[in-house]
């Protein structure tokens, strides 16, 4: 069953990047998202683990990043009471349907359900190393070419103090939502293997 799903995750995400590139008509450029990143680092993560064994914590990395985009896009990019509110002219196509609902959903299923392995807490706080990564890229890159990928990261329009504040509540957040994972896939766990103790002994011994 694990094997299947993790199949089945990295075949969403590939097929979403693939349509997403035919939308676009091939353009290179959408890799500069991190929703095209947190696709790629999941599809392969979940295709090699398919084959082989990989570390935990490899994994729930993968799986939380696949989770911020499928969180940041429908709480912000898509809700029009966001003030971060961004009108996709694909919000209804394929490609956006996996990337940003079909892999993230995959991800969280596999992780807590199907595939369920002990992390330290503090894995939370390494986990956030690549988003804080692409935080400098996309400032970087901003600032040489005038253009950045997403509204809250946009130092034109909020200015560095702005996106400063921005980046310290993603920060806590995602932060949160590692240790949620953390957190569910072991009281999973430890349930699920409560309860096949008790069918295998019923009498408790």
């Amino acid at each position: 069953m694990s094997v299947v799903f993790r199949v089945l995750t990295a075949v969403s995400a590939l097929t979403g990047i693939v349509l997403l590139l035919d939308f676009t008509n091939g353009d290179g450029g959408v890799f500069v998202y991190f929703t095209v990143q947190s696709s790629v680092i999941i599809a392969v993560v979940s295709a090699v683990a398919a084959l082989r064994p990989v570390p935990g914590w490899v994994r729930g990395a993968a799986t939380l990043y696949s989770c911020i985009t499928g969180t940041v896009y429908h709480s912000l990019l898509a809700n029009p009471s966001s003030p971060f509110h961004v009108v996709d002219s694909g919000a209804h196509a394929p490609h956006n349907l996996l990337l940003h609902t079909v892999t993230p959903i995959l991800a969280a299923v596999t992780w807590l359900f199907v595939d369920r392995e002990p992390v330290r807490w503090w894995y939370a706080a390494v986990w956030l190393g690549y988003p804080l990564a692409y935080l400098a890229f996309a400032l970087v890159r901003g600032a040489i070419v005038d253009k950045y990928p997403y509204p809250f990261v946009d130092a034109n329009e909020l200015g560095y103090g702005g996106v400063t504040i921005s980046a310290l509540g993603f920060t806590v957040a995602f932060f949160l939502l590692g240790l949620l994972l953390i957190g569910l896939g072991e009281g999973i766990r430890r349930l699920t293997g409560q309860q096949r103790a008790r069918v295998e002994d019923p009498a408790g011994i």
